[in-house]
């Protein structure tokens, strides 16, 4: 009963929180990078007749109606608005396109690999959503619960945990191996599946199966007594474990291997010598659009049209209403990103300013969503797959966000942390490299006062080894 009851509210409350037409668009528009929506706005335009591409004579690959702002050294306060001045910006090639080797990207990968399924258009949806909710190392943190109430609330698609659940079987079985998986245990288990048969394999899927919390905190002593290893039988299992990939994906919107795939920047940021600090949108090769004047025309005075025209009156009035939805939707798109970039801006100035990671503060989501007073859904879409070109190179838009580790009141970006971390390990002697313990030790005289613990999580999610493993 209770499951019953709690099931019944869920759909209650999915109900209440169904979108309209026009919101369900312009959340499509917004979560489009410029390329995908440069797509978007073509196949609407073939569909629709009342849509006209304007005739322009603006050859500019970036707008802004951003003011000039005052040069300053130092950073705007979080309050003000970040007025920008346009900056004329010379794009390689047409639209703004930087291409870096091959074109194929992870992403495409997997696009590639979904059409070699025998799948209807529901699951082909579902598929395309689950590829596009995929974190930077290939893996799927969403709860499937988390991923239907998205697609009911924001994409208007009744769904069940089961059929989202038999799509992403279906994605795990793609390659690279491992891509799809909801947790580092499982994205191990999925590789080591597809390894020949071999003991040393059996082994180790044991370990990943039913002794993963053993082998996180290297625990091979255990282990090797649990399996009755030798010394020699231990190395080969632990061997196969190390050759297992736990980011399968590398990163999204990125390549396999050592190439990148086509990137088109939605923001231009530049960063001039004395500090200041100016933002773009680029329009690429975006059409304007425009509704037609013959729909204009034909519907002003409509009393000397025929009958047959007459009753055409309904069809030509929807598509109408459905060329200007679209025409405010790119509009309200532009408006929404325009204000996100610059709550961005404030919040990492510094960064912007000198390029220098150290200065990127604790930034989260829900710290955007509030400076802006959009929905943290909205902010959520607008930053997934989006880029920045900036001085210091071409960023995704989630470089920019960091968690954060409080100690005795003080806020400290996590990236900040790991920096420093990194820096006093690249800097020890290698011969005698320091301990976790001492690794503590040397954390607190720089100011960071975080514990052995927190050393260790931070150290194995660099993929930095402890120092046994160091020592050369």
């Amino acid at each position: 009963m209770p499951n019953f009851q709690s099931q019944t509210e869920r759909l209650q409350q999915k109900a209440k929180q169904r979108l309209t037409p026009q919101q369900l668009l312009l959340g499509q528009v917004i979560e489009k990078p410029i390329d995908q929506l440069r797509d978007f706005i073509e196949k609407k335009e073939l569909e629709n007749p009342a849509l006209e591409t304007k005739a322009s004579d603006d050859d500019h690959d970036v707008t802004s109606d951003y003011e000039q702002q005052p040069a300053s050294m130092e950073q705007p306060d979080l309050m003000q608005d970040f007025n920008a001045e346009e900056i004329p910006v010379q794009m390689p090639r047409t639209a703004g396109e930087i291409t870096y080797g091959d074109t194929v990207s992870f992403y495409d990968k997997l696009k590639e690999q979904m059409g070699e399924q025998e799948l209807d258009e529901k699951q082909q949806f579902i598929m395309n959503y689950l590829i596009g909710s995929l974190d930077t190392d290939g893996l799927l943190r969403k709860d499937i619960s988390a991923i239907n109430d998205e697609l009911a609330i924001y994409h208007n698609t009744d769904t069940t945990d089961e059929e989202i659940g038999q799509v992403l079987a279906i994605l795990q079985q793609f390659d690279p191996a491992g891509v799809g998986a909801q947790d580092l245990r499982q994205c191990l288990l999925l590789q080591i599946k597809r390894k020949k048969p071999s003991w040393s394999t059996d082994i180790a899927r044991q370990i990943i199966e039913n002794y993963f919390d053993d082998l996180l905190k290297n625990h091979w002593r255990k282990l090797q007594s649990l399996f009755r290893l030798t010394d020699e039988q231990k190395d080969a299992v632990r061997s196969e474990i190390k050759k297992l990939n736990p980011k399968p994906g590398s990163s999204l919107g990125e390549v396999q291997g050592f190439n990148i795939h086509q990137i088109t920047p939605d923001f231009i940021v530049k960063t001039t010598y004395d500090g200041q600090v100016t933002l773009t949108l680029n329009k690429g090769d975006l059409p304007e659009l425009v509704v037609s004047e013959a729909y204009t025309d034909l519907l002003r005075d409509t009393s000397a049209l025929s009958k047959r025209d007459k009753e055409a009156l309904p069809m030509l009035k929807k598509d109408m209403e459905s060329a200007r939805g679209l025409i405010d939707a790119l509009r309200q798109r532009q408006i929404t990103l325009e204000k996100i970039m610059k709550a961005i801006i404030r919040r990492q100035y510094k960064f912007f300013q000198d390029g220098d990671e150290a200065d990127l503060q604790p930034m989260k989501l829900e710290d955007i969503a509030r400076d802006t007073g959009l929905d943290v859904s909205t902010v959520s879409r607008v930053t997934n797959e989006k880029y920045a070109q900036t001085r210091w190179g071409i960023l995704t838009l989630r470089f920019f966000f960091s968690a954060k580790y409080e100690k005795d009141g003080e806020e400290m970006a996590t990236r900040k942390i790991k920096l420093a971390l990194k820096e006093i390990i690249d800097h020890e002697d290698k011969r005698h490299p320091l301990t976790d313990i001492r690794l503590e030790e040397e954390m607190k005289k720089r100011g960071y006062p975080i514990a052995r613990r927190t050393i260790v999580k931070y150290r194995e999610q660099m993929n930095i080894p402890k120092a046994s493993l160091r020592r050369a």
